[in-house]
């Protein structure tokens, strides 16, 4: 039988998961609400479907990638198709949710693993700590739970901003956030697949922790940019959704995709990611 992925909301991550697949002759079915995103979609190898809108085709699929994201109605493919799925549960070899680690909420600068209770205080936490027990609940379902921090690579990353001009260093004393890079993401999605532990949460971060500052500082000093003007986090104006990422401090530990999955992070810090985006995009990203 041919390996088949369907993935629902096959976006910036799942489009990277797609490239590395479709060249072991994988199929791939990836969804997007939106038609424009047709040939981004045929371009990293996998087969587009509107959805909402056309009815997603569950026979012969063999793994399942959950992309979308909740809202406070719910789990968008588990309010259309949870009864499909949990009728097929025994149907997919691997089925994977993308979750993020905004369910641990703050711990002040400490550390954070799988075993770390979830206690989200933004609102998204709570919908993501939602989805992963409606997709838990689900029975005889091989869900594996992948819990991602903030997410850089080809296309998304400080240097075209830095270039447009306006970014500031929000300065905030003992901030620190966990990031990944879009490729690693995938190296870690594909090593689940080909050993799959029903029941595990990983979190897909990198191995160092760091000041937003200070990534924003190295994407200048490798453009050769003047270093953007620093601003109190209590003076800066920000919106509602960026306010509320500092609200929330805390150090991920990654040990688990390395010790279970055998996971070497191809960019275990932001001087290795934003060096290979510099040196491949040309700076531009």
């Amino acid at each position: 039988m041919t390996p088949t992925l369907f993935s629902f909301g096959h976006g910036y991550s799942a489009r990277a998961i797609s490239k590395r697949l479709a060249p072991l002759a994988w199929r791939i079915i990836g969804t997007t609400r939106d038609p424009r995103q047709l040939e981004i979609i045929r371009a990293s190898g996998a087969e587009p479907c509107v959805w909402p809108g056309d009815q997603p085709d569950l026979d012969g699929v063999t793994h399942l990638l959950i992309s979308t994201a909740p809202t406070a109605d719910g789990d968008p493919v588990l309010a259309e198709l949870q009864g499909e799925i949990a009728a097929r549960a025994e149907q997919f070899k691997w089925v994977g949710y993308l979750s993020t680690t905004a369910v641990y909420g703050d711990h002040q600068g400490e550390w954070v693993d799988e075993s770390t209770p979830p206690a989200p205080t933004a609102k998204r936490g709570r919908w993501r700590v939602r989805a992963e027990t409606q997709w838990g609940d689900i029975p005889g379902l091989k869900l594996h739970i992948f819990r991602l921090a903030g997410i850089y690579g080809p296309g998304r990353g400080p240097f075209s901003k830095l270039k447009r001009g306006g970014l500031r260093r929000i300065i905030k004393p003992g901030q620190v956030f966990s990031r990944i890079h879009v490729d690693d993401i995938a190296q870690v999605l594909t090593a689940s697949m080909a050993k799959p532990n029903p029941g595990a949460i990983y979190n897909v971060c990198d191995d160092e922790p760091v000041p937003p500052q200070d990534v924003i500082g190295y994407a200048a000093e490798l453009q050769g940019l003047p270093l953007p003007p620093a601003v109190p986090f209590d003076e800066a104006d920000l919106t509602p959704m960026a306010r509320s990422f500092y609200n929330e401090n805390k150090r991920v530990r990654n040990d688990r995709i390395k010790d279970e999955l055998g996971v070497s992070l191809a960019y275990p810090n932001y001087r290795v990611g934003l060096e290979a985006l510099m040196q491949h995009q040309g700076g531009t990203s």
